[in-house]
């Protein structure tokens, strides 16, 4: 279902007035009201993009959100009825691309789903073609010139080039880097980044791809 939009929202009649409005558009809405059927679904089926409410029955979407990240990128657009900024900087750390608080336009909601997956689509799109990876040589690539990785280098690169301009927290990237689980500080992520800042220089010494997001973690840009 690769054009396909879940929805996850347990208000039956918001639900149902966003999957009108979506049925106008090119994308085709599926609606789940609880918290604990949206993984098996999401492994299963592969949406576009997921709307996703955060107080659900069952599971809540904090928790669907830092699972979903565990095995995908799809982008994701928390829906909230608390507005304050500490609720937006938890979803940002669990990786969910965009915001949309309640009450809302369901007008502005397709909007904001079209833009995120225009955003996703075009920094895939030129960040594929100008930074590519090899995982069975563990080399980096930019417009023909090859810099070597270590393997934790590699590790910590490659969520971050999959998912160009979307903010990784430290444990986001320590959690990929080491699948053992073992304990590693904050430092030791920092300290691994500035190495790859600096091999990266080697194939483009004029982009920094990797930026700092003060008291958040990293995210890949683009030229």
């Amino acid at each position: 279902m690769s054009n396909s939009i879940l929805i996850v929202e347990d208000e039956t009649k918001l639900a149902s007035l966003l999957i009108d409005y979506f049925k106008l558009t090119e994308y085709e809405p599926f609606h789940i009201d609880n918290g604990n059927d949206v993984i098996e679904w999401v492994k299963e089926n592969n949406p576009k993009a997921i709307l996703l409410d955060i107080m659900l029955p069952g599971k809540d979407g904090i928790d669907i959100c830092k699972e979903i990240r565990q095995f995908s990128n799809v982008p994701i657009l928390m829906v909230t009825a608390k507005v304050d900024e500490i609720d937006r900087l938890i979803g940002l750390e669990l990786g969910a691309d965009d915001y949309i608080c309640k009450p809302f336009s369901p007008r502005e909601v397709v909007a904001r789903v079209k833009a995120v997956l225009r955003r996703t689509t075009q920094m895939q799109g030129a960040i594929n073609v100008s930074l590519t990876l090899d995982e069975y040589q563990l080399i980096a690539s930019y417009h023909g010139k090859d810099v070597s990785l270590t393997s934790v280098e590699f590790q910590l690169l490659k969520p971050l080039v999959d998912k160009p301009g979307r903010i990784f927290t430290r444990e986001q990237l320590m959690e990929n880097m080491y699948s053992d689980n073992r304990i590693v500080s904050n430092r030791t992520i920092d300290s691994h980044i500035k190495k790859l800042r600096k091999k990266l220089t080697k194939i483009s010494e004029d982009i920094d791809f990797i930026q700092s997001v003060y008291g958040t973690g990293y995210r890949l840009i683009l030229e």
